[in-house]
Order: C-alpha cells, then structure tokens, then sequence
C-alpha cells in the first residue's frame, strides 16, 4: 500500500506548530502514541530525522526546518484545492481557526458563540485567545481579529463594531482621598496602575491625545508610575475598585463599573475614540463559507447589540452625545 503523503506531511506540520505531540494529536483526534509512530514512517520514508524530541519540547532539525519550508506550499495548495471543492456546494462545513484578543473575547465572541455553533452545526470553532501580532497562514489560521492600527496592510480587513475609546478611571474613594487630575502631567502625582504585555515584557505607557490648540488630535505617551504591574486585566480592575490608583484601560472593560458609578472617568477630553477592532484575513479569491457566514453572524450580532444600547441609553445621555459630536 502506498503511503498517504497527505496525511503524512499534515502530522509533521501540526506538530511543529504545536511542538507537542500530544496537542497535535488532540486537533488530529488521534492517539499521541499513533501520532510518533507516524512520524517514524515518515522519517523512515525520508531516510533522516525530522524532529528533536526533549521531555518538555519537540523542536526541528537542520533536516525538519529544510522540508518544513519545501512542504508547506504543497501542502497549503492541497487545503485550498479540498476547501475549492466544499464550496461548490455552499456547505459552511470544517474547522475555522481564528485568534482573538482577551478583549475582544468578552465583549464579542462570547455573546454569540452559542447561537452562531446551534445556527451551524458543521463548523468547529478553533479560538486562540492572543493578543500577538500571528502570523495566520504560518500558524495555520484562518482569521484573526484586532484593532486596526495593528492590522497588516496586505490582509484583508472587515470593520467590526465601529471606534473603541480608552478611558481613566478611579473609584470615588480614590478621588476623594487624591483628587482629580486636570490634565495628564499630572498624573506624575497619582499612584497609577500599570500593564505589562506578556509577550514583550514592555509596560503600557499611557497614550492620550491633545483637546485642542495646534497639536489637537495629535497622540503623546506619558510613562507613569505607580505600586502595581500587572499582565491581568482583571487584577488591575479589581485593584481600581478597591481604591489603589487609577488605571488606564479599554472602555469595554469598565464600562459595567462606571454605569454602576464603581468607576468614575477623568481626562475624557484627552481620551477621543480611536480606530476600533477588525477581522481580518489573507487576501484570496475565494472566502471559505465557514469564514463568510461567521463574518456575517458577528456583524449583525455587533449591530444589534449597538442598536439596542442606543435604544436604552437615557435622552439626556444622547443629547450630550450629539452636542459633544456638533462641538467638534
């Protein structure tokens, strides 16, 4: 019997982009075990190893990075040649692999993710929750969602629920006891929560951008200090509601707490809304059903859940709204 090259080569890829045999194994649903000895009848058809396998890690060899690069094109044609053929007829069938942010998780995919998996039964939905740059078609994905400013320019880029804003926020204890700053600088005089970004190590530092004058609209980053670096959102929140600084953060992630008065904004006029998340493809002639119809389900779900916060939103607030947008 001849060797099913096919599934040869996808077993090497999935577990190099794993570097794990048993992650590999669980997206091939197979047994780790029959997942290595299928890598021995490769390397064995090939004549070398491919593959360093260590007790934490699997890595490549000399041989594996060179067949690795020569393979992915072949087996890259194969995928999109099986998927030209799904669409013939129409059927969103397969697994559809994004990467998403913890950000764009909450306030995004887990509103409608039960609905959109019972409205297509055929799809399976891979989630990497990750808020790095991927690299989707080296890392196997199909989609990716992120804010627009860190979208490639040769991807193809599908708005989603229109601007994002940041904001600045305290708990009225924190004001009462510390004030309330009147302009960024001094900032410098406030214990200020920070984020540090997982992949890079960096610590966030807080951008604004000037109100008015000849540098209006124009962004600046301020480096603050303060007790508290975290990676973890959720412990920074937590450490605002308790009255231990102020914490620069995404609108969606405090919004709950300032409507329930929690959390009480400063420096508005130095926070304008900004260019807000997208998904975000490479360029083909083709879009794969599973990807066009989940385009199409998040869209009107994020259009629906607009309408109706406009819907419940107090006269009053709306007013405001339309005198702030007509100031500017």
């Amino acid at each position: 019997m001849r060797d099913d090259h096919a599934g040869l080569l996808r077993a090497f890829h999935t577990i190099v982009r794993h570097g794990s045999f048993t992650r590999a194994a669980a997206e091939l649903e197979v047994t780790a075990s029959a997942l290595s000895q299928t890598m021995r009848q490769l390397e064995q058809r090939v004549g070398v190893r491919l593959l360093q396998r260590t007790t934490r890690r699997v890595g490549l060899t000399e041989a594996g990075q060179l067949f690795l690069a020569r393979t992915a094109p072949a087996l890259a044609a194969i995928d999109d040649a099986v998927e030209a053929l799904r669409q013939f007829g129409d059927r969103p069938t397969g697994t559809l692999r994004i990467t998403v942010p913890l950000v764009a998780v909450a306030s995004m995919l887990e509103p409608m993710l039960a609905d959109f998996l019972r409205a297509y039964p055929q799809i399976r939905l891979d989630v990497r929750v990750d808020s790095a740059l991927n690299d989707l078609v080296a890392e196997g994905l199909d989609a990716g969602i992120r804010l627009g400013e860190k979208v490639q320019r040769d991807m193809v880029a599908v708005p989603l629920g229109g601007p994002q804003r940041s904001v600045l926020v305290g708990s009225p204890d924190y004001f009462a006891r510390h004030g309330r700053p009147q302009h960024p600088r001094e900032l410098q005089a406030h214990n200020c929560l920070r984020f540090r970004f997982s992949r890079t190590g960096a610590i966030y530092r807080w951008e604004f951008a000037h109100p008015d004058g000849p540098n209006r609209g124009r962004w600046f980053e301020i480096d603050v200090d303060g007790n508290l670096v975290t990676n973890e959102i959720a412990l920074a929140s937590r450490a605002a509601l308790d009255g231990l600084g102020l914490l620069h953060t995404m609108e969606v992630y405090a919004r709950e707490h300032i409507a329930a008065g929690r959390l009480q904004t400063v420096l508005d006029d130095w926070l304008p809304p900004y260019d807000g998340f997208y998904l975000y493809y490479p360029s083909r002639f083709q879009v794969p059903p599973k990807l066009r119809v989940f385009i199409a389900f998040l869209r009107a779900r994020l259009e629906a859940q607009a309408a109706a916060a406009r819907a419940q939103a107090p006269a009053g607030a709306q007013a405001a709204r339309r005198r702030s947008t007509a100031s500017r």
